[in-house]
Order: structure tokens, then sequence, then C-alpha cells
């Protein structure tokens, strides 16, 4: 699968038009979202847990209009609790993402 990072940036600009500031704090909140999401992923143990924060990731990366993280999202929802393939596809895209 292949990330597009400046979907991102696409989608930032679409909200709030040319504003790069604020283009720049909701990059900021949405990094800072997807990572304790991740985290909380990395740390969940049981299916509930990790269903919850895969779907939390997915409906966040929604909201922005990260369609491939969306769909990274919900096959980590259906994974086994701390799948390393599922969490480091996931890091993947968003290092990706950090980089634009």
């Amino acid at each position: 699968m292949s990330y597009d990072p400046g979907a991102l940036h696409a989608a930032l600009s679409a909200a709030v038009g040319d504003d790069s500031a604020l283009i720049a704090d909701l990059r900021v909140a949405f990094m800072e979202s997807a990572e304790r999401q991740v985290d909380l992923l990395s740390r969940a143990r049981c299916d509930a847990n990790w269903q919850l924060a895969a779907w939390r990731l997915k409906g966040l990366a929604a909201s922005f209009g990260v369609t491939a993280l969306m769909v990274l999202a919900d096959e980590a929802a259906e994974a086994a609790p701390g799948d390393p393939r599922a969490l480091r596809r996931v890091r993947a895209a968003l290092a990706t993402l950090q980089q634009d």
C-alpha cells in the first residue's frame, strides 16, 4: 500500500484555506492524537482495547481524509492484539505523514 502524505495537507488546506499557521497546528494535533492511539495499540493486551484504539485511529484518519491510514487501522482492528505486522504498517504510515 502506498501512503500519500500530501493527502493530509490537502485535507487541511481544503478545511482551513491558506492559513499556514492553522494548518501547522492542526497537523500537530492530528499527529499527536494518531501517535497516542498507536501507543494504546502497542500496549493493548485484549481484543476490546486493541479494537477501540484501532477504531479511534480509523475515525481520526477519516476526519482528516487520510484514507491509507483508515485502511491500515481497519486491518489492525481485525488483527490479534499486539500484532507486530499491523503495528509496523501503522507506524510506517505515520512516519511517512510526519515527513510531509
